[in-house]
């Protein structure tokens, strides 16, 4: 076993595989530049260049190029509340605002090691113990999918609490009433598509998050007029390499709960980043002692979605490598680049192929370190864009928006949708409504409509005993229930001890 140990590392640290895992890198890290290029159309592009390498050198850069494209997504998501990937929403909304408050570099700084963090934790749950983790994907069904879209709904709740509350559940109900546009899932009948052909498919969520969260923001600070995006009261920080002692004390608890939930998601076939993300989010909100911070610049918000959603990236292979199931649709591509290669998935490629497939996984763990010594070094640059007169930066963020949808489908419909949105985004915004309730509804509508109609077939008409006889579903349930009375216990605790807050 060690004399295999060292033959790996010895292949995987040769000039020409560190070489692509660099290029890898920073590749993804500039995907993350254009809003509405997804890391799976990345993949993609760079599928047909690793035809030509070996395959240990190919898929090094194709892993590498995951693992950076899914951090890098928080950089314009922190920087100009931006998301460069969908998985990168949850992110903005605490990123952006420390942004303002002139402490970008200490957003990008957790962002960075977090993400760090949650990739080397998923790199070696691939590594050592894939086959028995990969069984408890085969183990959820439609109810156990159907209710992990009903526990990421309950981040609606999180995103817009307080007086809000009731603004944030109508932005979420909007976004799955959105969701149901185009194909019925039983009888294949077009809804609500109005005689619209485009419509059938649904509406694109890409483009839809863009305008949202990118095209509403810019013009929001085009009506203000400020002329940069840091407030003018703000004091920038000095850079860091390493998190301080205090900001690592403010997230450790987040990360390790982040850490297990990123894990499980990822293994879950479908589920993806974005979910992983907001479910962190979301934990990292209710276990808090100071919830209220939420929503204005939380560390430990940053820390607990981009672990998450970098963690589902070694979740997303292990499913992958051992069951040939992938877990995202980005591990979907790296599927095809395996058997491009002649390497199928299952206990061959740990035997038979088990050098290519370990220098593989052991160069993920590499690249997930060196991504983050690379993304330090950018950020330290970077931050200075956030200095630019909105006058300059506004129009170049536009441009970027629409070429970023557009080149989703090579089609004006992807822009003209993220218009759209972008319009209702800003609406929104101006009346209370968070943009991210409605994002979380596109994104989990599609998943629980399919679980809970399967479901239904599944269980011939008794739906609450066919729940109530799985034991995963079970614990989702309990999960669920807790999180939604979690926050009314905690607020009678706090009056209770404190009984003048109500009247002050």
């Amino acid at each position: 076993m060690f004399s295999l140990f060292l033959t790996v590392l010895l292949k995987m640290l040769t000039l020409k595989n560190i070489s692509f895992m660099i290029l890898g890198i920073i590749a993804g890290i500039l995907k993350a530049a254009l809003p509405g290029i997804q890391v799976n159309t990345g993949l993609a592009l760079f599928l047909p260049l690793t035809y030509a390498l070996e395959p240990d050198t190919g898929l090094i850069m194709l892993v590498s190029f995951f693992a950076a494209g899914i951090y890098a997504g928080s950089i314009p998501a922190i920087l100009f509340h931006t998301p460069g990937t969908t998985a990168s929403a949850a992110t903005a909304i605490e990123g952006f605002e420390l942004t303002k408050q002139g402490k970008a570099v200490t957003a990008l700084r957790i962002a960075t090691w977090s993400s760090a963090i949650g990739g080397l934790f998923g790199a070696f749950m691939l590594l050592f113990i894939s086959p028995p983790l990969s069984l408890i994907a085969l183990k959820f069904g439609p109810p156990e999918y159907f209710l992990i879209a009903v526990f990421g709904l309950v981040t609606i709740a999180t995103v817009a609490s307080g007086p809000l509350l009731v603004k944030g559940l109508i932005a979420g109900a909007l976004g799955l009433l959105l969701a149901t546009i185009g194909m019925d899932l039983d009888s294949g009948y077009p809804r609500f598509t109005f005689g619209f052909f485009p419509l059938q498919s649904g509406i694109p969520f890409v483009p839809a998050v863009i305008g949202l969260f990118v095209l509403s923001q810019v013009l929001l600070m085009i009506e203000e007029g400020s002329t940069c995006i840091i407030s003018q009261a703000a004091i920038e920080e000095k850079w860091r390499f390493f998190p301080t002692l205090a900001e690592l004390s403010q997230v450790k608890n987040a990360i390790l709960r982040a850490l297990p939930i990123g894990l499980v998601i990822g293994i879950l076939p479908g589920a993806g980043a974005d979910v992983a993300a907001w479910v962190s989010y979301n934990e990292a909100k209710r276990i808090s002692k100071n919830p209220e911070k939420f929503g204005r610049g939380a560390l430990d918000g940053i820390a607990a979605a981009e672990v998450a959603k970098n963690t589902e990236c070694g979740g997303a292979m292990i499913p992958l490598l051992t069951l040939g199931i992938p877990g995202s649709t980005s591990a979907a591509i790296l599927l095809g680049a395996l058997i491009m290669h002649g390497l199928v998935p299952g206990r061959e490629l740990f035997t038979k192929y088990g050098e290519i497939t370990y220098t593989v996984i052991l160069g993920f763990i590499l690249a997930n370190f060196l991504m983050a010594i690379i993304g330090m070094a950018i950020s330290r640059y970077i931050v200075r864009l956030t200095r630019l007169d909105v006058r300059i930066l506004a129009p170049i963020i536009i441009t970027i928006a629409v070429v970023g949808s557009y080149a989703l489908g090579n089609s004006m419909y992807d822009v003209w949708v993220m218009l759209i949105f972008g319009l209702l985004g800003y609406f929104m915004r101006k009346h209370g409504f968070h943009p991210a309730a409605m994002a979380l509804g596109l994104i989990l509508g599609p998943m629980a409509e399919k679980g809970f109609r399967q479901s239904l077939i599944l269980s011939q008409g008794s739906l609450a005993a066919y729940y109530f006889t799985r034991p995963i579903s079970v614990i989702l349930i309990i999960l669920i229930v807790a999180t939604l009375v979690a926050p009314f216990l905690m607020s009678r605790r706090t009056s209770k001890v404190n009984p003048s807050a109500e009247d002050s």
